[in-house]
């Protein structure tokens, strides 16, 4: 056996440098993929809830009353700029998901307080997600109640009523598994078409469907078919073991659950397909697809409040549809909301999905390299 050669390692260290060099896509990629990860976990991991978004029925419309409302306004917790003419209105912004808490004013407010009895204020919270929902009240509405009441009345007279809706014990796990259904669903079919083009491309055997008179949306339609199978059993699996292990009730309607989520499969699908066609290489379609999922996990809106985010970093998840399906999944499963509350988040996935589609066609070429 003969002994080590640093001629030999000097030359196939040599070798890799080169093929290194020659691989720009992957190169660049492995030196832009750190700063923009860093920039988006710096920015997006944030836990400090500030301008929660809440509405006011304020049935008493007295000085006392508004008051209290301009209380709120002074705090950095809550940002009170909604107001509703009714009850409806107000459980219809809760279930859209427009406001995350409402203060309800009673109309004898004013009467009880210069009759030295104690009025009834109703605080409204949505507990879908605890982590908003604990902030609300810890370090926000019972401040508030505080400074009210020293303020205005030395001495507490005001008798705050708190609710949690949709999930009243704010356990975590009923916000986290519904999550999970979807981010599962996306990374397993995102990371399964990525490589569907590119390995044929290395294999030589994309060469054969070249010289076929097949189209470019024949091929990727075609293409799609079995992963839209996988992908959509995946969900499925994710649901049935959400439902039975985790006891996570499903309010809403079975149908249009599975109806959404075979929708997020498809779009998800495209996702992995553009990956496939821009990608020289598997490596670089992994990188790519890597370089996809991990912020789409930040800027959905999965583990982090996308209310925490600053404004840029919100904005850049707009373009996540895990972030659509995810107000989807929490709204059917804990709301138990249907279409009429969730159309935007429906449209927006169907958008995403045919715009993904018309860029993979333009962009798949029939000719070789």
């Amino acid at each position: 056996m003969r002994g080590f050669s640093a001629r030999r390692f000097f030359a196939i260290a040599k070798k890799e440098f080169i093929q290194i060099k020659r691989d720009k896509a992957s190169f660049v990629l492995a030196f832009v993929a750190p700063f923009i990860m860093l920039m988006l976990f710096g920015y997006a991991v944030k836990m400090d809830i500030e301008n929660v978004v809440i509405g006011i029925l304020d049935m008493s419309n007295t000085l006392e009353s508004r008051e209290i409302i301009k209380k709120l306004q002074n705090t950095r917790y809550f940002k009170p700029d909604l107001f509703a003419q009714n009850q409806k209105e107000i459980d219809e912004w809760l279930d859209s998901g427009k406001i995350k808490a409402a203060l309800i004013i009673p109309s004898n407010f004013s009467t009880k307080l210069k009759q030295k009895r104690s009025p009834q204020i109703l605080f409204i919270v949505d507990g879908t997600d605890p982590t908003i929902a604990k902030t609300v009240f810890t370090s926000g509405i019972l401040t508030i109640q505080n400074m009210y009441n020293q303020s205005i009345l030395n001495k507490p007279f005001i008798d705050l009523r708190t609710r949690v809706k949709y999930n009243p014990s704010m356990k975590s796990e009923l916000f986290t598994i519904p999550g999970l259904m979807g981010l599962i669903m996306q990374n397993i079919t995102i990371i399964l078409t990525a490589f569907a083009i590119v390995r044929e491309r290395e294999k030589g055997t994309i060469e054969q469907l070249i010289v076929t008179p097949i189209k470019s949306i024949e091929l990727i339609l075609g293409k799609l078919v079995p992963y839209i199978f996988l992908g959509f059993g995946d969900f499925l699996v994710a649901l049935l073991f959400g439902v039975a292990w985790f006891k996570v009730p499903v309010r809403g309607s079975i149908f249009s659950l599975l109806l959404f989520g075979l929708e997020f499969v498809l779009c998800a699908l495209m996702i992995g397909m553009l990956i496939s066609f821009i990608s020289k290489t598997q490596l670089q379609a992994m990188q790519l697809a890597l370089l996809f999922l991990l912020p789409s996990v930040l800027l959905s809106g999965f583990m982090f409040p996308r209310e925490a985010m600053p404004p840029v970093i919100r904005f850049l998840g707009n373009f996540v549809p895990l972030t659509y399906f995810l107000i989807i999944l929490r709204g059917i499963v804990l709301k138990g909301v249907g279409v009429e509350q969730l159309w935007k988040e429906v449209l927006v996935l169907v958008f995403l999905g045919i715009l993904l589609l018309l860029v993979s066609v333009k962009k798949f070429s029939k000719k070789l390299d």
